[in-house]
């Protein structure tokens, strides 16, 4: 399986986490790695190359820190460009058929504060909702979320090691929580 990781960190190089999770899956040999911000400093998107790109790959990964809610700006705009009607959805739509999505999101709080009652009151599930309809409307496939809450200094190689395990399981594996 081809899987594509899309990083949309607006300060990457500041970054713990998702430095380390793009680091270590940055090692497969079967996976490619690009970082949207450094790609698109411009905010330029070159939509023929983004769209031709994910025809190449089998899975596509979205990996981002949640910012407000939602994904940064640039990655907002990606989806915005690339994402069409004619060409992911819609009338001649069908480019994205058969393509795996997952969303792999940090956070800057513990699990704890992502539920009903607590601190931000919905679960990270209810929140990446609209990234769920966006790929279903375009008749891709949307895989579990890896969310990653905050782990301490210590845990970041067996976080990075979950991540790398996740964004490779099969939809069976996956589907399963395991």
């Amino acid at each position: 399986m081809k899987i594509m990781v899309i990083v949309a960190h607006p300060n990457l190089a500041d970054s713990v986490l998702n430095k380390a999770l793009m680091n270590e899956v940055s090692k497969l040999p079967d996976v490619r790695v690009r970082d949207l911000y450094q790609e698109y400093p411009d905010w330029q998107i070159d939509v023929e190359r983004e769209q031709q790109l994910l025809l190449q790959y089998d899975r596509i990964v979205f990996q981002f820190p949640f910012y407000w809610y939602s994904c940064p700006p640039l990655l907002k705009k990606w989806f915005d460009d690339v994402m069409v009607h004619g060409w992911a959805f819609g009338p001649g739509g069908d480019h994205l058929k058969g393509k795996e999505f997952i969303v792999a999101t940090t956070t800057g709080g513990g699990e704890n504060v992502y539920r009903a009652g607590g601190h931000n009151w919905f679960t990270m599930s209810e929140y990446l909702r609209p990234f769920q309809a966006t790929v279903t409307r375009c008749n891709g496939t949307f895989l579990p979320a890896f969310v990653s809450y905050g782990p301490s200094q210590a845990e970041l190689p067996s976080e990075a090691k979950r991540y790398v395990e996740h964004i490779q399981s099969s939809v069976y594996a996956l589907a399963r929580g395991q």
